[in-house]
């Protein structure tokens, strides 16, 4: 199998999720995110597992470093090979170069693109049901009966973070850190930018993309 190391890049309501399982399933990634190295290593009980959970028993945020740590043992993994994907790690430029001094190449960055308008009426049309974590949206997939859930009955409600105020501060936020991102990649020659308004609209670029630097056997 030919190698690609690669990393995707998008801020909340981008369609991040939506686009790196179409790239897994087209392409046959290892998928990588801080959660999911979070989860392994404290599931199997590793060293980093019990520091992590540590910092978040206690109300803290796990340093970058050991994120960083906790993501590279994951690719380290046999099954990872050299054709994986980082989903939305690094974060920050801290942790891109926590990477860095890992020794930890990155081939292609897929970086995304939306216009806040659009993530604002993805978001901000967003509803869920607190106990089951389903999820509707009042345009796209409404429930049958306004404001209730399908299964129970039961009222939907908005989150807290998915106010227009709320959704504006965490884009404000992801711009501050992903920008010196985008920098840092683009010297390097790797970043790849994707712009649009829907995922199937900007996947087959995407996927194009990808398949052209594996036909090229980078």
């Amino acid at each position: 199998m030919k190698s690609l190391r690669a990393l995707i890049l998008g801020p909340p309501g981008g369609g991040k999720g939506t686009l790196s399982k179409r790239l897994v399933r087209d392409f046959d990634f290892f998928h990588v995110s801080a959660g999911d190295a979070l989860r392994r290593e404290v599931a199997e009980g590793t060293r980093l597992g019990r520091e992590s959970e540590a910092f978040i028993n206690d109300g803290f945020l796990v340093p970058d470093d050991v994120v960083t740590k906790l993501v590279v043992n994951q690719l380290a993994r046999p099954e990872a090979g050299d054709r994986w994907l980082l989903d939305g790690f690094p974060r920050n430029i801290a942790q891109a170069r926590e990477l860095d001094r890992n020794g930890v190449d990155i081939d292609l960055v897929l970086n995304l693109e939306i216009p806040e308008a659009e993530i604002l009426a993805r978001l901000g049309g967003r509803r869920v049901h607190v106990a089951s974590g389903r999820s509707y949206h009042v345009d796209w997939n409404p429930p049958e009966v306004e404001g209730l859930d399908d299964e129970t009955g039961e009222p939907l409600v908005t989150r807290p973070d998915d106010t227009a105020d709320a959704i504006r501060t965490r884009l404000e936020r992801y711009d501050d850190l992903t920008q010196a991102l985008v920098d840092h990649y683009e010297s390097r020659g790797v970043l790849a930018t994707f712009r649009g308004t829907e995922s199937d609209v900007i996947y087959p670029s995407m996927k194009a993309h990808v398949a052209d630097m594996l036909a090229e056997g980078i």
